[in-house]
C-alpha cells in the first residue's frame, strides 16, 4: 500500500499529464464516476459535511488501524473532488493523515481553479477526514 506521499505525488502526475483545466475537469469527474458507491444508508444528514454547496457525504471507519473512506456527492466536479481526497487518505493511519500537508492541491492547481464556494467545500472536506484521524488517534491511544 503507497503512502499518502505517494499517491499525491501520483496525483501530481496524472495532472500534469493534461493541458488545460477543462482536460482537468474531466479528469476529476471520471474519478469522481470511479469513487466506490457509498452504503445509501451511510447517506444521513450527520454525514453531510458542512459548508459544501452541493450535498457531500463521508463516512469513516477504522479497520486494522487504517481509517477507510467512502464519500458520494450529488454534484459531478464535487464528487470528483472527493474521490481525490479519499484516494489519497482512504487506508492510512489516522497519524499519516494527520500529520499530512496537503500541498499537491495547489500543485495540481485545483484550489485555484475551482469557484470559492467549491474551495470552500474542498477544505471543508480536508478538515472533516482530518477530524476523523483525530478521533480514531484519540481511540488509539486510549
Amino acid at each position: 500500500m503507497k503512502d499518502i506521499q505517494n499517491i499525491q505525488q501520483d496525483l501530481i502526475e496524472e495532472f500534469s499529464l493534461f493541458d488545460d483545466w477543462m482536460e482537468r475537469y474531466e479528469h476529476m469527474i471520471s474519478l469522481g464516476k470511479s469513487l466506490p458507491l457509498i452504503d445509501p444508508s451511510l447517506k444521513t444528514e450527520d454525514k453531510l459535511i458542512k459548508g459544501c454547496q452541493s450535498k457531500v457525504w463521508l463516512h469513516s471507519e477504522m479497520e486494522d488501524g487504517k481509517v477507510l473512506f467512502t464519500a458520494d456527492s450529488d454534484a459531478i466536479i464535487t464528487k470528483g473532488i472527493v474521490a481525490i481526497l479519499v484516494r489519497v487518505f482512504s487506508n492510512q493511519s489516522p497519524e499519516a493523515i494527520v500529520k499530512a500537508d496537503t500541498d499537491f492541491i495547489d500543485e495540481i492547481g485545483l484550489k485555484e481553479h475551482l469557484s470559492p464556494t467549491r474551495a470552500n467545500g474542498l477544505v471543508s472536506m480536508l478538515k472533516q477526514m482530518k477530524l476523523y484521524a483525530v478521533a480514531y488517534q484519540a481511540q488509539l491511544n486510549q
